[in-house]
């Protein structure tokens, strides 16, 4: 990569989320939990927390960073990303429905992740 220019962008928004995400979590996993009215974790609920939110972050900001260094392999990364956060939105939408309410951070997560994939999948399209 020898500039940065605006089609970036959406990698690196996803990059320093996935970053903060994964480092958080390792961190400080019953403030991930909290969010969620989980007010108390086990060691086993906080290596979970550790492992889903810190690892999957981790690898994720990872994975963006070859998809910046990686032209060839950047479209491939962003749509997978894309799909993955798709995923997390619909499961939120999902869960709402079914519980017919949705609370204030996982409303604010999923439209995150529903702009987040929008931007990965047009990242992705132009390559």
């Amino acid at each position: 990569m020898t500039h940065i220019d605006l089609h970036h962008a959406p990698i690196f928004l996803a990059l320093i989320l996935a970053l903060v995400m994964g480092l958080g979590s390792i961190v400080a996993p019953i403030r991930v939990t909290r969010q969620f009215d989980i007010v108390t974790l086990t060691p086993a609920g906080r290596n979970e927390v550790r492992a889903v939110y810190g690892g999957f972050g981790l690898a994720m900001a990872a994975m963006f960073a070859t998809a910046l260094l990686q032209p060839d392999l950047r479209s491939g990364i962003c749509l997978t990303a894309a799909a993955a956060l798709a995923g997390m939105g619909g499961g939120r939408l999902l869960s709402a429905g079914i519980d017919r309410q949705i609370g204030r951070f996982p409303l604010f997560y999923l439209c995150l992740e529903v702009i987040l994939a929008g931007l990965l999948f047009y990242a992705a399209k132009i390559g």
